[in-house]
């Protein structure tokens, strides 16, 4: 276990906890499933590439939406994080080469009022995969049905 293992995606450690001499078993996202969908992204934002951005940001939003509920039980905020910025960067690159924006063009077009960036195209807006709420280890204690019958105390 101190190795791990991968498992349906998922790679799975014995690791010492931070700050303490207590050790847990961690859920990590395996390194396979991260480069396949980074290629997936790099393959839907190609700097040449002619679809409709309303379209890219749509099929981004399925692929990251799905990759993000299926992963969102393990350590994951950090690559999540990552992710979300990797492919934001994707969209300002491609957007810029489509356009021939300089940078101050891409600050002009793609920040809002509030100074908030904002990639957006027919009402479909960017899915920011870093705002998923990760739900680690819930505690089910007595949730979980007992298939025994209760015993009378009579």
């Amino acid at each position: 276990m101190g190795d791990g293992f991968d498992f349906l995606g998922f790679r799975i450690r014995w690791k010492r906890k931070r700050g303490s001499n207590k050790w847990y078993v961690y859920t990590f996202i395996a390194t396979r499933p991260v480069r396949s969908v980074r290629a997936k992204i790099r393959a839907l934002t190609h700097k040449t590439s002619q679809w409709d951005l309303a379209q890219v940001l749509t099929r981004l939003r399925q692929i990251m939406r799905g990759w993000a509920n299926y992963f969102k039980h393990a350590v994951v905020k950090w690559t999540f994080s990552k992710l979300d910025g990797f492919t934001f960067w994707r969209l300002v690159h491609m957007l810029r080469a489509r356009h021939r924006w300089s940078w101050g063009q891409v600050r002009r077009h793609l920040r809002t009022a509030s100074g908030q960036w904002l990639i957006a195209a027919d009402g479909v807006a960017f899915f920011r995969i870093n705002g998923v709420t990760v739900s680690r280890y819930a505690y089910r204690g007595n949730k979980i049905p007992t298939p025994w019958p209760p015993a009378n105390l009579a």
